[in-house]
Formats: C-alpha cells, sequence, structure tokens
C-alpha cells in the first residue's frame, strides 16, 4: 500500500492557492512580525523543503545548526541561505542546500510557498518544495550543521506532534508552538512554512 502522502497529492497541493498568513497562525509565535517594516529593505534567502522516499514513506530533511552561527544557532531549520549576485531564491535554495548537508543527486522542484519575513536577521525567506526519486546520501558541513533529521511527512500532519510553551524571548514572554520531532522543537520560521505546506496538504486530503 502507498503511504500519505504521495509525490503526485503533494503536486496537487501546490497547485493550490497557498494560504500564507492563515496557515503561519497555527504555528507562529506571538507576538511576531511576518512583513518588515516599512523602512527596511530585508536581505534574500532562499530555503529549500527537500522530500525524498525512506522505508516507503516520504521524509523531509531538516538541519540542527551548529551553536557557533551568528544568528539562529542551534535551532532546527531547513537547509537554505542567502541569495548571492545574479541567483534567483530557488537557485540559491538549491546551492545552499548542496552546500549544508552535501547533496549530490538532482532534485526536481514542486513549488513555492509564501514568502516569509525573519526580523532577527533581516531575511526575507523564500521556500520551495522538491523532491528527489531516492534518498540523498548526507554529508553535513560541521561549520553550519551539527545534525541532520529526517523527518517523516506524515508526523507533520498528525496533531499530537505539536505543541505550545510559553518562553521568554528577547526579555518578554511569547507563547510559542512547536512541532515535536524526537527530542527536538522546530519553531519559529521554520515551523510556519512547515504549517503552510501541511495546510495545502491537508485540503487535498
Amino acid at each position: 500500500m502507498t503511504p500519505y502522502p504521495t509525490f503526485e497529492q503533494i503536486r496537487q497541493a501546490l497547485a493550490l492557492a497557498r494560504p500564507g498568513l492563515t496557515a503561519w497562525a497555527r504555528m507562529m509565535p506571538q507576538p511576531r512580525r511576518v512583513t518588515p517594516p516599512p523602512d527596511v529593505t530585508p536581505r534574500q534567502a532562499g530555503v529549500l523543503l527537500l522530500l525524498y522516499p525512506l522505508d516507503e514513506r516520504i521524509h523531509l530533511v531538516l538541519t540542527r545548526r551548529t551553536e557557533g552561527m551568528a544568528t539562529h544557532s542551534g535551532q532546527i531549520s531547513l537547509p537554505g541561505g542567502g541569495v548571492k549576485l545574479g541567483e534567483t531564491p530557488a537557485q540559491a535554495a538549491v546551492r545552499e542546500t548542496h552546500e549544508e548537508v552535501g547533496l549530490s543527486i538532482p532534485v526536481t522542484l514542486l513549488g513555492e510557498l509564501t514568502p516569509l519575513y525573519i526580523p532577527p536577521s533581516n531575511y526575507l525567506i523564500h521556500p520551495f518544495v522538491a523532491m528527489s526519486e531516492t534518498r540523498p546520501h548526507f554529508v553535513p558541513d560541521p561549520r553550519e550543521v551539527a545534525e541532520v533529521l529526517e523527518a517523516p511527512l506524515e508526523m507533520l500532519l498528525d496533531a499530537a506532534t505539536r505543541a505550545e510553551e510559553t518562553w521568554e524571548l528577547r526579555g518578554s514572554p511569547v507563547v510559542v508552538p512547536f512541532y515535536r520531532v524526537g527530542p527536538h522543537k522546530v519553531w519559529g520560521a521554520t515551523a510556519m512554512v512547515l504549517a503552510e505546506f501541511t495546510v495545502l496538504l491537508e485540503s487535498i486530503a
């Protein structure tokens, strides 16, 4: 039996209208800004939600950032990074994924999710969904990636994976929703991107 979701179902979901803020709200820390201030020009970045088969289920790859990173150190993130001169955000997402996790096989872009502003780093990230026909052999860059996480996609569709806590961030209490991935908590922009993707999948289930 083919497990849900399939690549074909994912293609169908990505052809739908992107829900953006209504989906982000499911996993958005409160309060949080989702667009740049009027007087700020954000830097552009691309991130990749890379899907591939593993044990007859579709998985996605996440990374735990090293503690020495200038921003978001130790957090769980999607691979990706800043757009270089002459690149598109999609090209940056694929290139950065190659650099961060040692991706060495071709991937197929399936679609794009809603761009999302990240206030601490002043990046506007452009999330892209891609697939690989086979599981990649990951060779993480130790300067950026402390750990590669492989999460079954259906786990994110399980409401039991989601939780929330009140944390103190930048000196103020903030309600923070997150996904539980093993011992890790996936929150912030990464969780919001995953929320939009899962809302799209739920709409065609």
